[in-house]
């Protein structure tokens, strides 16, 4: 992941507080609030990580077919990691 938990924590209070103050939501308790929003940041920002990984578990898979055609792993990485990204409808 790019950013630390403790950034996206702090990225998530700064949102809910900014939400509040120009008045898109209303809460009394904003500790709830931020908690989804810290929790929705986390997932969306380690969608790339999960995406990563298993790219990386299908090349494995396929490392041995690959290596007598010459494919490069950079290039099968990035067309198997593109294939993945559509696949989930993700945007990176």
């Amino acid at each position: 992941m790019i950013f630390s938990r403790e950034y996206i924590g702090y990225l998530a209070r700064r949102t809910v507080k900014h939400l509040t103050d120009v008045k898109m939501i209303h809460t009394a308790h904003p500790a709830p609030v931020e908690e989804r929003v810290t929790a929705a940041l986390l997932e969306e920002m380690s969608l790339e990580d999960r995406i990563n990984e298993e790219v990386r578990v299908i090349l494995e898979a396929y490392q041995k077919e690959m290596q007598p055609t010459g494919a490069q792993y950079a290039e099968m990485f990035k067309k198997v990691k593109a294939e993945l990204t559509r696949k989930y409808k993700a945007v990176l």
